[in-house]
């Protein structure tokens, strides 16, 4: 492809995104796709093509292929998981990002990635009221996020012991603390960082789902009694199935009364900080290590964009650092070279679908987005509290409500399968898309709001269709 062909599709591909776009904010395609375990397989050629293809061909099956087997993250009615937005202005940024094709590998790389990534990370930090003490990376997912905090969580009790024999150089196996409404990416990260299944600790929670200061508290003494080394504590705010939030202040007590990592994962809740009236919420977070905020959720950044915040950058980098030959440079003692910050030597230019974003609506329209969204669940909770037969099973502090439906006459496996039957359901009509999710051993409705693109009617019109559903039975 040359440039002028570029030229030629790309805008063709502009122009194919923007119709997209209208289409999934119409409602004139279903939310959830309907094709069937291998239907792209089939219609894609098993072996790749010998000779090359005109790229009307790609486009073609573009259309008629892959489309109808996406699920539509952007549409107005789409209520599943958390949000994952992905705003025009910041997909245009991770266009333009692709098309500079720039690798950071070090700062001399590429001096725009390094210092467009420190001064968007830095505007984020200030847009969560963040104090200057903490420094901020972009990574993938709040996956890595975890895994590089455990890493270093891991390096700090040992004293580096990754530089000597590794975890076999411990006589004294680590422990790694969090509640049962953590993602299920910390128990992952727990097990690559070598810490164990068996010393993984689930920490009671409360009657709204937050973790027990007190039963952490006597979980870390217990450990230290049969000769273990507690080591760190992942704390959550806004957990996946309720947005339940983890009392950072009283967490925090005990982990530097003890010398444990603190470790704040505020993946999608994170964004709530751009309001004031939200930070009460993560009150304590400046006694953490370490925090992951994904900005590819709520805020609006395509995905992948996590910010990975830390209080200790040096320590990062001595647990990270490779430093070979061929990418030393002059430059490496008066510039940050983020190889260094996390797991992958290179690096894409992530921070420009941030800064785009950042610019194109200021802070005062992603505070008013996020805002919005907000009253949309309090508007939904409200009625689910005045209905009869309708459940609230948790708080909802943020943008997810967790709901039941409860007809009399049913109880335990018959009240499971009635609520899977629902959202199913309604899943399969195409006309919403929501999560069922387990609670306390039984299934529930997670409905999750902050897409772009949804207003009132969307959100009256998805009340109506769960009442209308639920009663079928």
């Amino acid at each position: 492809m040359n440039v002028e062909e570029f030229r030629r599709f790309g805008h063709e591909l502009i122009d194919w995104i923007a119709d997209y776009r209208e289409k999934v904010q119409r409602g004139d395609l279903p939310v959830m796709t309907r094709v069937a375990p291998g239907a792209v397989k089939a219609e894609l050629p098993a072996a790749p093509p010998d000779a090359p293809e005109p790229f009307e061909a790609v486009i073609t099956d573009l259309t008629k292929v892959i489309l109808p087997a996406c699920s539509h993250f952007q549409s107005p009615r789409f209520f599943g998981y958390f949000p994952a937005n992905s705003s025009l202005s910041a997909v245009l940024g991770d266009y333009v990002s692709t098309g500079l094709a720039q690798l950071g590998l070090n700062w001399q790389a590429s001096p725009a990635l390094t210092e467009l990534e420190e001064i968007t990370t830095d505007w984020l930090r200030q847009m969560v009221a963040l104090s200057p003490a903490w420094s901020g990376v972009i990574q993938d997912t709040a996956s890595t996020s975890t895994l590089v905090a455990l890493l270093c969580a891991r390096e700090r009790s040992t004293d580096y012991g990754a530089a000597r024999g590794g975890l076999q150089d411990s006589e004294q196996p680590l422990v790694v603390y969090a509640s049962s409404q953590s993602h299920s990416s910390i128990d992952k990260a727990a097990l690559l960082a070598g810490f164990g299944r068996n010393n993984i600790r689930v920490v009671a929670v409360d009657d709204r789902y937050g973790m027990r200061a007190d039963a952490l508290e006597e979980a870390v003494k217990a450990d230290r009694a049969r000769g273990l080394r507690p080591c760190a504590v992942v704390a959550t705010i806004g957990s996946t199935a309720t947005t339940s939030v983890d009392p950072l202040a009283d967490i925090s007590r005990v982990t530097q009364a003890h010398g444990l990592w603190l470790h704040v994962d505020a993946a999608m809740a994170g964004s709530a900080m751009i309001l004031p009236e939200c930070r009460p919420l993560w009150n304590g977070i400046e006694q953490a290590d370490s925090l992951v905020i994904n900005a590819h959720k709520w805020l609006g950044a395509p995905f992948d964009c996590s910010v990975y915040f830390v209080r200790d950058p040096q320590h990062l980098v001595r647990v990270m650092s490779t430093n070979p030959s061929y990418l030393r440079t002059a430059a490496d003692a008066q510039s940050k070279n983020f190889r260094d910050w996390g797991i992958p030597l290179g690096r894409r230019l992530r921070a420009m679908k941030l800064w785009f974003l950042i610019r194109e609506q200021g802070v005062r329209g992603l505070q008013a987005r996020i805002r919005r969204d907000i009253a949309h669940a309090q508007w939904f909770a409200a009625q689910v509290d005045a209905a009869p037969g309708w459940l609230r099973l948790a708080p909802s502090p943020l943008q997810t409500v967790c709901v039941r439906h409860e007809p009399s006459g049913l109880s335990d496996d018959s009240l499971d399968t009635h609520t899977l039957a629902w959202v199913r359901r309604i899943n399969e009509s195409g006309k919403a898309y929501l999560t069922p999710a387990m609670l306390d051993g039984r299934w529930m409705v997670r409905v999750s709001f902050g897409v772009e693109a949804t207003e009132h009617e969307h959100v009256a019109q998805l009340w109506s269709l769960m009442q209308e559903e639920a009663a079928r039975g």
